[in-house]
């Protein structure tokens, strides 16, 4: 016999949280999954009916309800991972974010990836990423195409003797 479980009890914010994650077409899913093995084991479901519900190991079921018990929602969030620091600080990316919205460039009215890239000493990737993730784009070019199909069309049928 393994560990008793560890008891959960929401409150009716934490209940709502919890319910918006689950629900939620854009959450990740591990954090879906964490939020659904709390909601049901605040219903007061065992590991096991848990882990035959979600389809999911029992090892897990137990971890991330100790972890829930132990930090409440801040608990469900994944830590960092190992890799290589961030270099650029968020005070670096408000300030390129406001550059890019307040201030127009040289002989230009719109920045362009190269062009920040340049102004600020970054790589365009960098500011694609930046620029990606709070819904900023590059000036859209907009043209307008005029097929000459039905033009030529037009002038076949115009073309055609008359009987």
């Amino acid at each position: 016999m393994g560990k008793p479980a560890v008891g959960i009890e929401l409150t009716v914010e934490e209940r709502r949280e919890l319910g918006r994650l689950a629900g939620r077409q854009r959450t990740a899913q591990g954090l879906t999954s964490r939020a659904r093995i709390i909601l049901l084991a605040a219903y007061g479901l065992e590991n096991h009916e848990i882990c035959k519900e979600l389809d999911v190991d029992a090892n897990t079921v137990g971890k991330w309800r100790r972890r829930y018990a132990e930090r409440r929602l801040g608990g469900l969030m994944d830590k960092p991972r190992p890799g290589a620091p961030r270099r650029i600080s968020d005070e670096d990316i408000a300030e390129k974010i406001r550059m890019t919205l307040e201030t127009p460039p040289q002989r230009a009215t719109h920045w362009s990836l190269r062009s920040m890239a340049a102004a600020v000493g970054h790589a365009p990737s960098t500011i694609d990423r930046i620029w990606r993730t709070f819904g900023l784009q590059s000036h859209p070019i907009k043209t307008f195409n005029l097929s000459m199909d039905h033009f030529t069309e037009l002038q076949n049928q115009d073309a055609k003797p008359i009987e």
